[in-house]
């Protein structure tokens, strides 16, 4: 086994074509079919199905690419630490939910490195799909959240995949809404409220939970929902239909517009208070590379800057 034959199979398990990873490894697609076959000789498995379709990982494919992402980041890593004359392209990667503050960070971290040397990746997703992505190390950090309902259940399930959370900054809650709402002027909403208008959230895919929803509340009953894909959508909703989320109040209006706002959230009474915690997770024991830890100082800063820091 050696690096490169590592390198050429979790290409081919993130383009899904050996044509396209022999296009971007710059190598021949008989040579890179012979390095995968002696990988699977070496180690006894199928990594890969063939099609016509193109390709997919077996079972045991899934979790070999989980281990060789693990070992080829390390190298990676002290590429990054000592290789400074090394030509590889150093990859750093985040996935997040979305937070447009975790994009504003991201665009900041990466303004201070040539973007010819490095491939950067941000991903805004599904809340399962973070910890998976982290967990496979296809990104380096993951961006959420933890409140009182879901804080045990999400930290059962870091632990599980070997991750961990770090805190970052407690949150209040906040009605996010067009500023021509009918309550945008409100200096602060109740759940009564908001009877009249649909909620918006995100979308969680066929794992769908309470859990692992982004807005905060998700198990309150709603007399009108809608599910989106991404934020700007979201935004587009809340202006065309007076749709309205329950979220952190951190707004980003570089990137969002200042077309909209938080008003602070009160629950009725009887109804239980909560708040959120914003923060990061990682692999258990890990050392952040230096893009790693730009991009949390990046965030830090953010927060620092506006005057949201705890």
């Amino acid at each position: 086994m050696t690096l490169t034959q590592l390198h050429y199979a979790i290409t081919i398990s993130e383009t899904g074509s050996f044509n396209k990873a022999a296009q971007i490894l710059y190598v021949s697609q008989p040579s890179l079919s012979n390095a995968i076959h002696d990988l699977e000789d070496e180690f006894s498995i199928s990594i890969f199905h063939r099609s016509g379709r193109g390709v997919s990982l077996t079972n045991e494919g899934v979790e070999f690419i989980t281990y060789a992402r693990q070992v080829y980041h390390q190298y990676e890593s002290l590429l990054d630490k000592f290789g400074k004359n090394g030509t590889l392209k150093k990859k750093f990667g985040v996935s997040t939910q979305h937070y447009s503050f975790a994009t504003k960070s991201f665009v900041e971290m990466v303004k201070k490195f040539n973007t010819a040397e490095y491939d950067f990746a941000i991903r805004e997703t599904k809340t399962r799909e973070v910890i998976d992505d982290v967990s496979s190390l296809k990104s380096e950090i993951g961006i959420l959240y933890l409140s009182n309902f879901n804080r045990n259940m999400i930290l059962k399930l870091l632990n599980s995949a070997e991750l961990e959370f770090h805190h970052l900054i407690n949150c209040q809650v906040y009605v996010y809404l067009y500023k021509e709402h009918p309550l945008a002027t409100y200096k602060e909403i109740h759940f009564s409220d908001l009877a009249d208008f649909p909620s918006l959230s995100f979308e969680q895919g066929d794992n769908s939970s309470f859990y692992f929803a982004e807005e905060i509340y998700s198990t309150k009953e709603y007399l009108r929902t809608v599910k989106v894909n991404d934020r700007a959508s979201m935004l587009n909703l809340m202006r065309g239909l007076n749709g309205f989320t329950l979220c952190s109040g951190i707004i980003c209006q570089e990137l969002n517009g200042d077309d909209y706002v938080a008003v602070p959230f009160k629950p009725d009474e009887g109804d239980e208070d909560d708040n959120m915690s914003i923060g990061y997770i990682v692999k258990k024991n890990q050392i952040l590379s230096q893009m790693g830890t730009l991009y949390i100082e990046e965030i830090k800063n953010y927060f620092r800057r506006y005057g949201l820091a705890d």
